[in-house]
Formats: structure tokens, sequence, C-alpha cells
């Protein structure tokens, strides 16, 4: 599914709950996270309908390195030369995006919360078991202001991974949480800001702590990895999110 304008000049491409943000600017295009693999042809559709090809694309920011914000990044560094950024934390998981350790594990969420289970298996049927990883990765740091359309700028929010950051564009009034902070949880099935499950999250504790550096971000639009974008600001998502169980 292709959302235009998700955010003032910010369109989203969503797959089995998974986003992945398109931002153009200035005749270029900057990629928020990398989806599933099968968000390839969407992404291409979309680029399109902007009058821009992948060869406009000048880099895609990842806010983490797990397998369902990678999906097309291979491709997309193989087919196009595309290149990407990532914490140096989330290095290795990009490398080897199967590899990491959630604070719990994930094998019974699915019996506890059944509304998980369409999710999981539309994430499934959309790539997530064949993820390839990818070597050609550019570092940033808390802090960082990318030369990147839309200006992006990094801030640490680890807890779902160790380098998990979320992206602040203030051109578009807007904080790219990633994991940090969704409005669907796949691991549940459960909606409005909160923390992804412990299935998911590495360190729920870090994770809390992290949610202050994104309620004390000026945004009216708050942009998830997973589930819709939030648009009554971020101070209200992460006071919502910080009152949501974490199971």
């Amino acid at each position: 599914m292709i959302t235009m304008d998700a955010a003032p000049g910010v369109h989203c491409v969503t797959s089995a709950g998974t986003n992945l943000y398109v931002v153009p600017d200035d005749g270029a295009v900057t990629l928020v996270d990398a989806g599933l693999p099968r968000m390839w042809a969407e992404t291409t559709q979309l680029l399109r309908s902007l009058g821009h090809t992948w060869h406009d694309v000048a880099g895609i920011v990842l806010t983490h390195g797990h397998f369902d914000h990678i999906g097309i990044l291979a491709r997309a560094a193989a087919e196009h030369g595309v290149p990407a950024w990532v914490h140096p934390g989330d290095r290795r998981i990009v490398q080897h995006p199967y590899r990491y350790h959630p604070g719990r594990p994930r094998l019974l969420y699915p019996l506890r919360y059944p509304r998980s289970v369409p999710h999981l298996t539309s994430m499934v049927a959309a790539g997530a078991l064949r993820v390839r990883g990818a070597e050609a990765v550019y570092s940033f740091a808390d802090g960082d202001a990318l030369d990147l359309p839309g200006a992006p700028t990094v801030i640490a929010t680890p807890g779902h991974t160790d380098g998990h950051c979320a992206i602040r564009m203030p051109s578009r009034d807007v904080i790219f949480t990633g994991d940090a902070l969704v409005t669907l949880d796949p691991y549940t099935g459960r909606t409005g800001p909160r923390i992804v499950a412990q299935a998911g999250t590495q360190d729920a504790a870090v994770a809390k702590v992290s949610l202050r550096q994104i309620g004390a971000v000026e945004a009216r639009f708050v942009a998830p990895g997973h589930g819709q974008v939030w648009r009554r600001g971020a101070a209200e998502a992460v006071g919502l999110a910080e009152a949501a169980p974490l199971p």
C-alpha cells in the first residue's frame, strides 16, 4: 500500500504492517528504512509517481538493522549503487539480519497474543524469512546531521537494538521512530503508541528511557516502523507509550 503525504512531503510504502518512507527534496530522494523484500515493486512505483527513479535515491537511512527494516537494502545497493547509513551498534545485524537476541523468546507470542498471527504471517509472505544482509553501510552517530535530501538528523534511541536511532526531519515536522515507538506491535497485534514487545526488543528498560529522547523533540508527526503515522505530536505519543503494557 502506498500513502502519499503520510506527513508533509513524506510518502510511505506499507506491507505487512511495516513501513518504508520516501522523502523527495530538491531533485533527489532519501529512504528511511528498507522494509521487506516484496516492497521493492511498490517503492519503485512510488518513486516513478514522484518523477524519480532509483538513480535519484541519494541514500537509505536505517533506524536499525532488523530484517524487516533492511529487506530491499541489498538489492538497492547491488542494482543501483544506493548507499546506506546505520549506527555502528547495528552494523553486525545489518550484515547478519537474523543474528540477534530479543529480550524474551518469540515462539510463544502467537499463542498468547493470537491477534499477532495475521501480522506475523503477512510478514513471512512479504519475504521476512529471506532477507539478505548488506556489507556496504556507512556509519552515523547521535547528533549527526546527514547531507541527504530532507536534512535528516540522528537521535540515538537504543533499547530495541544497541544501535537503534530515531531520525528527525525538522523541515517536514516529523520524527521517524523505527521500532523505538510504534503504533502497531506485530508481536501482540496491539495498536496505539507503544514499545515493541520484548519478543523483538532487546532491552526493555533502556528502550523506555529512550522514549524521553523522542518526547523531547518538537514534531507533530511521528512516523513509526510499524503502524499508522501519529499526528498529534511526539510528546503525546510518548506519554501513551510509557503507559502501555510491555509484554
